[in-house]
C-alpha cells in the first residue's frame, strides 16, 4: 500500500506527450515570458542565492534541464545516469532541482540517518484536487496533524490486534474470489482465460470494503464494481501524468494541461461514494458502542473526542480514500507480477505449491492463519517486491532544511527521490539481480518488510514508512496462496512460459505492460 498509499513520485515529462495538451502553446508561451524576465532581473541582482554544492548529475537543456533524456522509463534512464554521474545525482527538471539516491547507502543517509530532515513532501498540483489544501496522510507536512493521524493508524487502525479481529471478513472475501475464478473459468471460451488484474482488484475491494464498512461495497459483476475500477485508473493516470505545473509552479494557477480539472471529477465521485458510506453509518451510529468493530467505527469514534486526537469528517473520509486508491491498485499489481514469474518460472510456481500442499491439503482453502507458517510464499513475495518494485521511485521527499551528505549540500525545499528499481538491481548487495529466486529470502530475517535494510524497501522506511504495511502483506498474501493452492494454471492458447512478455509501463505503479491473463482449473479434494 505503498507510503499509505502508493501514489506517483515524479511527474516525468515527455516531449510528445505535452504536445498532446491543449494548453502546450499557452505553457510555452508562460515559459517564454519568464524566460525574459528571468534574464531581465538576474543580473542586477534581483535573485541571488547563496551557491550551494550539489551532487554531481548530467548537463541539461536551457530552461528545460533533464526532462527529455529521462524519456519514458526513467527509471531505467536514471539509474544508468547513476552509473556515471554517482549514486547520488542531481537532476535538473524545469526549475526544480531534484537529488536522486540510487544505492542502498545513500538510501540510508536520507531515510534513516537523516530521516527528520527529509520528512517532507512536494505536493503534486494534481493531488490538490483531491480536497485543496487539506491534504491526505501521504502529502502531509511533518507537524502535529501528520503525528497525530500515524499514532492514529499505527495504534488503532493498523494494529496485529486490530487485523486479527477482521481476519474471518478476508478469509470470507477470499473464499468468494475462488467461486469466481471457478465460475470464470467455467464461463470462459476455451483457452480464454482469465485477466488476473480484474479478478484481483475486485477480490481486493471486497476486502477492503467489509474491513472498513462491514459490506461489500460493490458486486463484482456489477456496473458499480466497472465504475470504481475506472475511478480509480483514471486517478492513477492522471495523477501521474506529466504536468509542466509541478516543475514550472508559476503555472499552478493556470492549469495548463487541464490534469486538475479532469482529476477532480474523478475525486468528487469518490467522494460521494465514501460520504454515501459514512452516512449511512451515521443514521445509526451510537458513539461509545462497540458496533461491528471495523475500521469505520473506530475513526468516527474520533470525530467525538474532545480532546487533540479528535477528527473531523474530512480526515475520516481522506484516510478512507487513500485506503481504496492505493490499497486496491498496489495489491492487485503485486499479486498480477507474482503470478506472471510464477507462470514465467513453472519449477518455482510447482515448488510453492508443493510447500503450500505440505501445510494445508488439497481441497481445503487458505485461512489467513495458515501464512505465518509459509516462509517459501513469503519468499515468492519479497522476491516479486525487489524486482518488479511497485513504487520504483517511493513517494518523493523534501528537505526541512540544508544537509550535508556525503560532501554535497542538499539545498531546503529540495525534491529527494530514492530509486528503489535500481537498488534492488544493485549487483553489490544482489546476485544475478535480474533473475528471479526466492530463495534468497528464505535465510534471511534481516530482509523484512520493514525497511531495516535499504537493499530491500518496498513500503520505504524510517518514520514516514507505510503505515498500511501489515494490511497489505495480509492480502497479498492471502489472496496469492489461495490462487496457486486453489488451482492449476496454464497461459492461454498453448503459450510457452519463455513466450511471455515480462516487461513492465512506468506510471503511477509499476504496471505489468501486457495484462496477464491465465486459464484455471479447479483442484478438488482426493
Amino acid at each position: 500500500m505503498g507510503d499509505m498509499i502508493l501514489y506517483p513520485r515524479m511527474n516525468i515529462l515527455k516531449t510528445e506527450r505535452l504536445m498532446e495538451s491543449p494548453g502546450f502553446l499557452f505553457s510555452c508561451l508562460l515559459l517564454l515570458v519568464a524566460t525574459c524576465f528571468l534574464r531581465i532581473i538576474a543580473p542586477i541582482g534581483l535573485l541571488t542565492t547563496k551557491k550551494k554544492k550539489l551532487p554531481p548529475g548530467p548537463n541539461g537543456l536551457p530552461l528545460i534541464g533533464n526532462f527529455i533524456t529521462l524519456g519514458d522509463r526513467p527509471h531505467e534512464t536514471i539509474a544508468k545516469l547513476a552509473n556515471k554521474h554517482g549514486p547520488l545525482m542531481t537532476l535538473k527538471l524545469g526549475l526544480t532541482n531534484v537529488v536522486v539516491a540510487s544505492s542502498a547507502e545513500t538510501a540510508k543517509l536520507i531515510l534513516l540517518k537523516n530521516d527528520q530532515s527529509f520528512l517532507g513532501r512536494p505536493i503534486p498540483h494534481a493531488v490538490t484536487a483531491e480536497t485543496g489544501f487539506h491534504l491526505a496522510l501521504p502529502w502531509l507536512p511533518p507537524g502535529p496533524h501528520w503525528k497525530k493521524l500515524r499514532k492514529i493508524c499505527n495504534t488503532q487502525i493498523f494494529t496485529a490486534q486490530r487485523l486479527d479481529a477482521l481476519r474471518e471478513v478476508r478469509n470470507r472475501m477470499v473464499r468468494d474470489m475462488v467461486g469466481r475464478v471457478t465460475d470464470e473459468g467455467r464461463d470462459a471460451v476455451e483457452g480464454a482465460g482469465v485477466l488476473i488484474g480484474r479478478l484481483v482488484f475486485g477480490t481486493a475491494v471486497s476486502l477492503l470494503s467489509n474491513s472498513i464498512f462491514s459490506v461489500d461495497m460493490v458486486d463484482p459483476k456489477s456496473g458499480a464494481m466497472r465504475e470504481l475500477q475506472r475511478l480509480n485508473a483514471n486517478i492513477m493516470v492522471l495523477v501521474g501524468k506529466p504536468n509542466v505545473a509541478d516543475y514550472f509552479p508559476f503555472l499552478k494557477a493556470f492549469d495548463p494541461q487541464g490534469i486538475r480539472r479532469e482529476v477532480k471529477v474523478s475525486y468528487d465521485r469518490l467522494h460521494q461514494l465514501i460520504d454515501d458510506m459514512i452516512d449511512q453509518r451515521l443514521r445509526r451510529w451510537v458513539y461509545g458502542s462497540n458496533g461491528c468493530g471495523d475500521l469505520l467505527h473506530v475513526l468516527l469514534g474520533y470525530t467525538e473526542e474532545d480532546g487533540p486526537d479528535r477528527l473531523d469528517r474530512l480526515d475520516v473520509k481522506l484516510l478512507l480514500m487513500e485506503m481504496f486508491i492505493g490499497g486496491t491498485d498496489t495489491t492487485t499489481t503485486t499479486v498480477e507480477w507474482a503470478m506472471s514469474e510464477l507462470l514465467h518460472n513453472p519449477t518455482i510456481l510447482s515448488k510453492a505449491k508443493q510447500k503450500l500442499s505440505l501445510k494445508i491439503t488439497p481441497g481445503k482453502t487458505v485461512q489467513e492463519q495458515d501464512i505465518l507458517g509459509l516462509p517459501y510464499l513469503t519468499a515468492v513475495i519479497k522476491e516479486t517486491m525487489r524486482l518488479h518494485p511497485i513504487a520504483p521511485f517511493l513517494l518523493p521527499r523534501r528537505a526541512e532544511e540544508d544537509v550535508e551528505i556525503c560532501g554535497y549540500t542538499i539545498p531546503k525545499h529540495t525534491q529527494v527521490l530514492i530509486n528503489t528499481w535500481s537498488i534492488t538491481r544493485d549487483t553489490t548487495h544482489w546476485e544475478d539481480p535480474t533473475v528471479f529466486k526466492p530463495e534468497r529470502f528464505l535465510n534471511s530475517e534481516i530482509l523484512d518488510f520493514r525497511g531495516r535494510d535499504l537493499s530491500f524497501i518496498p513500503f520505504s522506511a524510517g518514520r514516514r514508512i507505510c503505515p498500511g504495511l501489515n494490511l497489505a502483506v495480509r492480502m497479498v498474501s492471502l489472496i496469492l496462496a489461495t490462487l496457486v493452492h486453489d488451482f492449476d494454471w496454464t497461459l492461454p492458447n498453448g503459450m510457452a512460459p519463455e513466450e511471455m512478455d515480462m516487461t513492465d509501463k512506468f506510471g503511477v505503479v509499476l504496471h505489468k505492460a501486457e495484462p496477464l491473463v491465465a486459464v484455471p482449473m479447479k483442484i478438488v479434494s482426493s
